[in-house]
């Protein structure tokens, strides 16, 4: 009933925030503090959790060669998927060709790119080399700082081996690893309780800022955006899904409470820590999520993909550019690399997005027009990544024939009656009629 609560809480947040920046803008701008209040919160749980728990899920694997073995199908898995949003994106862009016909009196002063981050000396990584060079960290303490995933997960995963080979000597120290971990667990649990503080701040700000009426100039890409997200969950994730024989709809319904969160804040590093652990429960063993998890949020961002597919065809369109079939194919292979070096923070895709269109010269006004909306697109396109990545576990553990189906059922069976509105009633009167019986 707790995670019920806070989830009700989380959408009041949400309508409240709405009408709160409708009706008094210029106090709702202000609120912005609390949402970066909260995702700094956030932002310090990350680096330890993602580092203690990674290093006990790897070191307390029985086997390190299947380690291995999980890694590739990871791999493989992440980009048949990401390849399949890359052509969604693009397939959708072509129909509803949201760039045609763009009102482009509301443009963004350039000056905002700069303000963003737009215009900032770090750039995506464009070629190969670029990429597996950023893997390895030159320090774990400028990789936690930074908040570099990748490369928190390439040391867990020497720092485990390193464990493993040492044996009975390093139980102290697993130890200590595995009770950090149940301590940031705890941790994670408190500053959940300021979501929908932060929440609220975020949407009061957002729509403070903008108003509601920006929507109307607005509404064709936000709608091409949110149904090829759609497309992408009922088609692929379902397909997914049945591979795994679970149900997507049940796999939603437990991870509802990080989606409205990833949802709300636009961060998937809000949700990181609530998502791990409800996988954990859902029936993926713990070397799996700590795994797959961290690793998907460089290599299985699936709606950052989608929509960076979408934006450069809505860029090329509003400049009235029309990209041929083959052009689109070299850019599709070129979104495959630039998209591997998101993170999963807000407003990274807009940076993504102009270093790939500066790449193919073609002008990142788009990025300009797109950045009084990206709170709305990202929100969307941020939930999708939770989703595909809360997926791929299941995946991976269904490929490694070590998905617990008697925990998802109990999972869902608890889930259920825990947010159903008789469920504590009718559970004391059946304790009630057996001690009478």
């Amino acid at each position: 009933m707790k995670h019920s609560r806070l989830t009700l809480l989380i959408f009041l947040a949400l309508v409240l925030g709405v009408i709160f920046g409708h009706f008094a803008p210029h106090y709702a701008v202000k609120m912005r503090a609390l949402a970066l209040i909260f995702l700094r919160m956030v932002k310090m749980i990350i680096a330890p959790l993602l580092f203690a728990t990674l290093v006990t899920g790897i070191a307390g694997h029985a086997d390190t060669k299947k380690l291995g073995k999980v890694g590739i199908k990871t791999i493989i898995y992440f980009e048949i998927v990401t390849t399949l949003a890359l052509i969604i994106g693009l397939t959708m862009g072509n129909i509803f060709n949201p760039g045609k016909g763009f009102v482009t009196g509301t443009v963004a002063n350039p000056e905002l790119l700069k303000e963003a981050g737009l215009m900032a000396v770090t750039t995506p990584h464009t070629s190969i080399s670029e990429i597996i060079v950023n893997v390895f960290p030159t320090s774990i303490i400028q990789a936690m700082a930074e908040g570099n995933l990748l490369q928190i997960v390439v040391f867990s995963i020497f720092m485990a081996l390193a464990i493993r080979a040492v044996g009975e000597k390093a139980n102290p120290v697993m130890e200590v690893f595995k009770s950090v971990s149940q301590i940031m667990f705890k941790f994670t649990e408190y500053v959940m309780y300021f979501a929908p503080i932060g929440i609220f701040g975020a949407i009061a700000s957002t729509v403070g800022m903008n108003g509601l009426s920006i929507l109307k100039n607005y509404a064709k890409i936000i709608f091409s955006l949110y149904t090829a997200l759609a497309v992408f969950v009922i088609v692929v994730l379902f397909i997914a899904c049945k591979y795994a024989r679970i149900s997507l709809r049940n796999l939603l319904k437990a991870i509802q409470e990080p989606a409205i969160l990833a949802f709300s804040t636009a961060s998937s590093e809000a949700a990181f820590p609530k998502a791990i652990e409800i996988m954990e429960k859902f029936g993926v063993p713990q070397n799996i999520v700590s795994f797959v998890m961290p690793t998907g949020y460089t290599f299985n961002l699936d709606g950052s993909t989608l929509y960076l597919a979408m934006a450069v065809i809505f860029s090329s369109q509003i400049c009235g550019i029309n990209l041929d079939l083959s052009q689109q194919l070299i850019m599709m292979l070129a979104l495959m690399l630039t998209s591997k070096g998101i993170a999963g923070v807000p407003r990274v895709s807009l940076v993504v997005l102009a270093g790939t269109l500066s790449s193919f010269n073609i002008p990142i006004i788009g990025v300009a027009i797109l950045l009084g909306i990206d709170q709305i697109l990202d929100m969307g396109r941020t939930t999708v990544n939770l989703i595909g990545n809360c997926v791929a576990t299941v995946v991976i553990a269904r490929w490694e024939n070590e998905f617990d189906y008697d925990k998802m059922d109990m999972f869902i069976k608890d889930f259920e009656t825990e947010n159903s509105g008789w469920g504590l009633e009718k559970q004391k009167e059946i304790v009630n009629n057996e001690i009478e019986g």
